[in-house]
């Protein structure tokens, strides 16, 4: 009886120390980190550099800033070319200028005036001619001066009103419209190029390394520096296949680390579909020739500047 009691003892502790194991289980792993290259997209001499190596930088924080001269130069010139364009639109939208229109105001008065008049002789030449005082020669010339003035009359109203439209015509008023349009296009195109001789942080980050120095030649598109935000440093660590089927995404696992003052929890964000050799960087004899599955777990941003890319963890999976 004591025998089997025995027996019965050691098959429930064989079952407890069995899930125990299936319950927390620890893998070897690595801190990675993604880094963020910021460079220039022309070539240029680095002329202040803002940041060092180590720095905690915000989003939009200055990094460093090539010479400008030339970039400035042209956006002066660009800024030039737009007011001038709109100044020639201006002039052809606008109304003749007062003195012109002061000038047609009088010649239509003298036309009124000399009508009236030719109106008058026109009557009296009538009268005359009535009576047989004039000869009908006379009384024509008399008609076609009235008529010659109501026809002065005309014409400069017809100015008075043409002198309150704009100068230009509709295709002069177009074509001076694109060229304000393509002034403000190359303005447009000397701001991206000066904004591209300043860069800013593009998220907030840890400065990891600096590649340049100031008065060093930067060549278009080398990166100047490179950034380690927090959100970009996950775990990674290799699991065998006998333990792949009790992993999932979302999945809670903790990575301890030498001289880390507690784990830092993270949680399962990538799970290989493919497996592959160890990696070089687990040493382990019994693990070597085996095939592991790289799995992935990414720490909130607060726990992720505990690690460091490169250090060696010791991963936990609940």
């Amino acid at each position: 009886m004591k025998h089997g009691m025995k027996m019965i003892s050691a098959a429930i502790l064989a079952v407890v120390a069995g899930c125990g194991e299936q319950t927390k289980r620890g893998f070897q792993g690595y801190a990675e980190g993604e880094y963020v290259l910021v460079a220039a997209a022309t070539a240029g001499k680095l002329e202040k550099r803002y940041v060092r190596r180590g720095d905690e930088v915000a989003t939009g924080a200055p990094l460093f800033a090539l010479e400008q001269e030339n970039e400035k130069a042209a956006r002066r010139e660009a800024e030039e070319r737009v007011r001038g364009a709109d100044a020639r639109y201006a002039n052809l939208a606008a109304a003749r200028r007062a003195p012109e229109v002061d000038t047609i105001r009088a010649q239509e008065a003298q036309a009124a005036a000399s009508r009236r008049l030719s109106e008058q002789q026109l009557a009296q030449q009538e009268a005359l001619f009535a009576k047989n005082y004039i000869s009908k020669a006379s009384l024509d010339a008399a008609r076609a001066n009235h008529e010659r003035d109501i026809a002065k009359v005309s014409e400069t109203e017809a100015q008075l009103r043409l002198s309150r439209l704009a100068i230009g015509r509709d295709k002069e008023l177009a074509s001076a419209r694109a060229d304000i349009e393509a002034a403000r296009a190359v303005l447009a195109q000397s701001d991206w190029r000066l904004s591209q001789r300043a860069m800013t942080a593009p998220v907030a980050a840890r400065v990891h390394d600096t590649f340049y120095s100031e008065g060093e030649w930067v060549q278009a598109g080398s990166p100047v520096m490179s950034l380690l935000p927090p959100q970009n440093i996950r775990v990674r660590f290799y699991v065998p296949e006998t333990a792949l089927g009790a992993l999932a995404i979302g999945q809670a696992v903790s990575a301890a680390c030498d001289g880390c003052s507690a784990p830092v929890p993270a949680n399962i964000s990538y799970i290989s579909r493919q497996a592959e050799y160890t990696p070089p960087v687990i040493y382990s004899r019994e693990q070597r020739a085996k095939l592991m599955y790289l799995v992935e777990a990414q720490p909130s941003a607060a726990d992720a500047v505990r690690l460091r890319p490169g250090q060696p963890l010791d991963v936990t999976v609940r």
